[in-house]
């Protein structure tokens, strides 16, 4: 893992798409930063389509592709993706999404409940369609990285899949995740082949692993450091700065690429 500003400019010089978390990459403390939200706009000025891969819920999502100058929005850890057409929202559901069990959810729900004492169910949850989120870090009391991995044992005991964000333990059944539903929607809607070159990822927690692994042009921002014990595929990258200021650094040397 290098610093990003010690890269050839020439490296990026044939990207196109910009994918992005957005917790703790995009943001700090859960606020969107001017820099961050600057760069975005910089990006899509210059006709770099900008594609939010996040853990968020559909709710959020549907907010994010209306009002943000993206192309798409990859929500609830890849069980869908959000586009416009004409001004209408349209929806891509992955494939390998399973059919909607809130029983099974809410049994995972109260057995976490139950075990782990100070847990709770993510504020964003009513706005959740597929997936159950159950904050350790996002409010009071912040609850610690071992914590949530015990919580992500107790959801992979009940036959769910289960990732780590910087604020959440996401979890939902199907076998499906971030990075397989980004390449399907580069592959089957805007209709690339070859991902390598013309891709680039930024992200910050160990729920975006597979997108580091998948993209060669990945970074992270600066405040990954204390979550790299929990990552086994590291980006290719990271930059100087921290949460959504490492956004603007990265987006500023794909502006400035010459």
């Amino acid at each position: 893992m290098k610093l990003l500003k010690e890269a050839s400019p020439q490296l990026f010089s044939s990207v196109k798409y910009v994918l992005t978390d957005i917790d703790d990459t995009l943001t700090e403390q859960g606020r969107l930063l001017p820099e961050a939200f600057n760069a975005l706009w910089e990006l899509h000025k210059r006709g770099i389509l900008v594609i939010p891969v996040t853990g968020r819920p559909a709710g959020w999502c549907d907010c994010i592709v209306r009002q943000w100058p993206v192309a798409a929005v990859v929500g609830e850890n890849g069980a869908f993706a959000y586009y416009l057409e004409k001004g209408r929202r349209k929806e891509i559901l992955h494939p390998l999404v399973a059919p909607k069990d809130r029983k099974k959810l809410e049994d995972i729900k109260e057995k976490v409940l139950r075990e782990i004492p100070g847990s709770r169910v993510a504020g964003d949850q009513p706005f959740r369609i597929y997936d159950l989120a159950i904050d350790f870090a996002e409010e009071e009391p912040v609850l610690g990285l071992e914590v949530a991995e015990r919580i992500v044992s107790i959801c992979k005991g009940q036959g769910a899949e289960a990732k780590i964000s910087s604020i959440h333990v996401n979890t939902w059944f199907g076998t499906y995740n971030k990075v397989s539903m980004s390449v399907h929607l580069l592959k089957d809607f805007f209709r690339l082949s070859d991902l390598d070159k013309v891709v680039f990822f930024c992200g910050d927690s160990p729920n975006d692993e597979p997108m580091f692994e998948k993209f060669p042009l990945s970074c992270a921002t600066a405040n990954i450091t204390p979550l790299l014990p929990y990552i086994n595929t590291m980006p290719a990258f990271i930059t100087e700065a921290p949460y959504g200021r490492g956004f603007a650094e990265a987006a500023g040397i794909l502006i400035n690429r010459g």
